[in-house]
């Protein structure tokens, strides 16, 4: 059994290192057509950086920093604390980060001037800047599903809330903990079914090739992309090839792929690439958010001498 839960604590590192990979790789084709990314790269598979941000190699974008803004807020406090995520996007924004989506900057303003912490239901809140957070919340809620319902929405909606987008962030919540946990791409593909049947504009069979920051069209992408490919490689390449959204469609796949594949199947060639800071607080934060999670008293520390 001491291998099955070192596993999931290797399973959790490389789910938040393969949303931060998909992020860096993603952002050089970011609001690009694939015919554009074809002419200009044939297929784009290396961590070039570049993109209309202008990014070093391996540097990382709004996806990965509000991520890691959730995953510092929770081991401050050493518990889910809304407030705290607030104010670490809050000292983010004030960082004057490159990117930072209009819908995420409203609700952090809103914040700020009036202490609110949950954006009024709005049709125009479906995009994916909710969804590609929550990868730490999975993390943390690791064997409670009812908790990871809870916090992936109350984080979703300090900037973003709409039924697809909760909808959203929940099942890709619970396919993350799936993956982390070991079970078959069959099983999460019945969690995806759960969405389709609740939200059936998120089927993506046949898929249309829509990969824009509309949250449907980025779960539809990710789905073709992670159902379709065998491994963690051919996922990304995938994903980022279809342009778009693509560092948000990147990093989401990245983190449910990364989840299920776990690190030996992630190209070293990326790995190397990635911000050496960004990397470091991942591989710092990622055990001790799992520790943290309903099952963490019972995760076996790779150094544990227990029989």
């Amino acid at each position: 059994m001491d291998g099955i839960r070192e596993d999931v604590l290797r399973r959790a590192e490389a789910c938040l290192l393969g949303g931060a990979i998909g992020d860096a790789l993603g952002a050089t084709t970011e609001f690009m057509t694939p015919s554009e990314i074809r002419e200009r790269y044939g297929v784009h598979r290396k961590v070039i950086g570049g993109g209309w941000l202008k990014l070093r190699a391996g540097k990382v974008t709004d996806d990965t920093e509000m991520s890691l803004c959730i995953a510092r807020a929770i081991l401050l406090a050493g518990r889910w604390d809304l407030l705290q995520v607030a104010t670490q996007f809050v000292s983010w924004m004030r960082s004057k980060p490159l990117d930072i989506g209009a819908t995420c900057r409203r609700g952090i303003r809103d914040y700020m001037l009036f202490g609110r912490t949950e954006q009024p239901e709005s049709e125009w809140d479906a995009g994916n800047g909710a969804a590609m957070r929550v990868g730490p919340v999975s993390l943390f809620t690791l064997g409670d599903d009812e908790l990871l319902q809870k916090h992936v929405v109350e984080q979703a909606r300090l900037t973003h809330n709409n039924p697809l987008s909760d909808a959203a962030c929940i099942t890709a919540g619970r396919m993350i903990q799936l993956a982390i946990l070991g079970h078959s791409k069959n099983r999460l593909y019945e969690q995806a079914r759960e969405l389709f049947r609740a939200f059936p504009q998120f089927r993506f069979d046949p898929y249309d090739g829509q990969a824009s920051g509309y949250v449907v069209h980025t779960l539809r992408t990710v789905f073709h992309f992670f159902f379709t490919t065998r491994s963690f490689e051919d996922c990304l390449v995938g994903v980022v090839n279809q342009g778009g959204d693509a560092d948000t469609t990147g990093s989401i796949a990245g983190l449910i792929a990364g989840a299920f594949y776990g690190p030996e199947e992630i190209p070293s060639s990326w790995t190397r690439k990635l911000d050496p800071a960004v990397q470091q607080e991942i591989i710092s934060s990622a055990g001790r958010l799992v520790r943290l999670s309903p099952l963490g008293e019972n995760i076996v520390r790779p150094d544990s001498n227990q029989a």
